[in-house]
């Protein structure tokens, strides 16, 4: 008999052999001295797509109808804000400085940097203290919009790299028990509405920063106990907490870095770089060395304010997804 005889009458047989068998579960057999092993049934790609098939039709599925519909409204920002979850206590523990801690706050910025990196489609972060918010492109259709996609990656992704980056910023403080970070999603749908919350944290920046640069002159320099420190500061406005520093401590608050009083401000910016290319040319067909200059985009941290136009009017690559 001819070849073509035999698989024509044979393929219907073997075909019916392997639904029989994907209905079974045929999916490996086992070698007493060789372990585990694929079986040959599983091995062939008709019987891989039914036993996918088969699943994912399965009595169970049902429970995916308990799962709520997290979807983001479209055409607004999505902002994910993260917070460090009992932060003092943390601080505290592993001997950060008062009232900053610039490894601390570089450390934060890695992580962030480290998230940016990851998740392409957010165009700007902004950080201060223990928390961070990462603002998502308007049109951002990432993992289709789904609230839990944006905080769970963004909330693993920095807390993961805030253990691993830890050693590098803090070189004489083991890491003496893991971080927590909560986060949360926030939808704006204008561009004056996102532009508010980031001046919004700005200033929450600086109240708090002013606040805490006060408190621990009275403590460290003036010599009060927390309690007076904090008794002292109650009810005061910024231009007392101010004249305070100036008179007492000799301290113009102005002075202080930009990190501490304004916080840090993540984007992509255009940079112009120059390397050295090795090309061959037919007068070197060895090869020479030349200069080669190229403009990409880069991660840049600016310590600057957000709150006025002049940011944004330089910046105006941010606004433009909408």
């Amino acid at each position: 008999m001819s070849g073509g005889f035999l698989c024509g009458c044979l393929m219907p047989y073997l075909h019916g052999l392997l639904k029989v068998a994907a209905t079974a579960g045929l999916s490996r057999c086992s070698r007493k001295t060789g372990g585990v092993r694929r079986g040959f049934f599983w091995d062939l790609p008709h019987v891989r797509a039914q036993s996918r098939k088969t699943m994912a039709k399965s009595k169970f599925e049902y429970v995916r109808n308990f799962e709520a519909d997290d979807t983001c409204l479209q055409n607004c920002w999505v902002v994910v804000r993260l917070d460090g979850r009992n932060f003092h206590k943390f601080a505290d523990q592993h001997g950060f400085k008062k009232p900053n801690d610039e490894r601390a706050l570089q450390l934060m910025s890695k992580c962030a940097l480290t998230v940016m990196e990851e998740l392409n489609d957010i165009v700007i972060a902004y950080g201060q203290s223990d928390e961070y918010s990462f603002v998502f492109k308007r049109k951002s259709n990432w993992f289709k919009r789904r609230a839990s996609k944006f905080i769970s990656h963004v909330v693993s992704q920095f807390s993961s790299s805030f253990v691993f980056y830890w050693q590098d910023y803090f070189k004489d403080q083991a890491l003496l028990f893991p971080p927590g970070f909560d986060g949360r999603v926030v939808l704006y749908p204008s561009n004056q509405n996102l532009r508010d919350y980031l001046s919004w944290r700005q200033a929450d920046c600086h109240i708090n920063n002013l606040y805490n640069t006060t408190f621990w002159a009275l403590v460290q320099q003036g010599g009060l106990s927390n309690s007076e420190a904090e008794e002292k500061l109650k009810g005061t406005l910024a231009g007392e907490k101010n004249d305070i520093l100036f008179l007492e401590f000799n301290i113009n608050y102005n002075n202080e870095p930009e990190i501490y009083r304004k916080g840090t401000v993540l984007i992509w910016h255009k940079i112009e770089e120059t390397i050295d290319k090795r090309i061959t040319t037919p007068d070197a067909p060895e090869g020479k060395n030349v200069v080669v200059k190229r403009t990409r985009n880069k991660l840049l941290p600016f310590h600057m304010d957000v709150i006025g136009d002049k940011f944004w009017e330089e910046h105006s690559q941010i606004l433009a997804d909408s």
